[in-house]
């Protein structure tokens, strides 16, 4: 039985991986990214109760479901600059999807922060600059 699990997940992981055009460094930062953006969100809105996507700052299940769908939809997003990627014959398209929204991502992460009070240097705020700036290059 667990073996037939495991054989299961790998075989979805292979084919979800191949949609994607491989598992690769990038597309790990964008899930990375994405799951601590929405992490520090729950943490604003749950313990802060200062969000900006609710009317009184606290906690809203539809609010934290809306940003679910708008992380499949970007992820919809890499999948389809992959599918360009593949009829053009290069890798440039899935490459600066995937910059610019870990770049996004980032700087969601850092509001989030602020929200909360943490105060965040120059040096990440540059990197977040290079990084969106590397995509739009793309």
């Amino acid at each position: 039985m667990k073996e037939s699990f495991i054989a299961l997940m790998g075989a979805i992981g292979a084919t979800v991986g191949a949609f994607f055009g491989g598992w690769d460094l990038g597309l790990s930062t964008l899930v990375i990214a994405m799951a601590l953006d929405y992490i520090t969100g729950l943490i604003v809105a749950g313990v802060f109760k200062r969000s900006g996507k609710t009317q009184s700052g606290a906690l809203e299940s539809n609010a934290g479901f809306k940003g679910l769908c708008k992380k499949a939809v970007m992820l919809f997003i890499v999948l389809l600059g992959h599918r360009l990627d593949l009829t053009m014959g290069t890798t440039i398209v899935k490459d600066a999807v995937v910059f610019g929204f870990i770049a996004n991502e980032a700087i969601s992460i850092i509001e989030n922060a602020g929200l909360m009070g943490i105060p965040v240097g120059d040096t990440i705020k540059n990197a977040i600059d290079v990084l969106g700036k590397r995509g739009d290059k793309k």
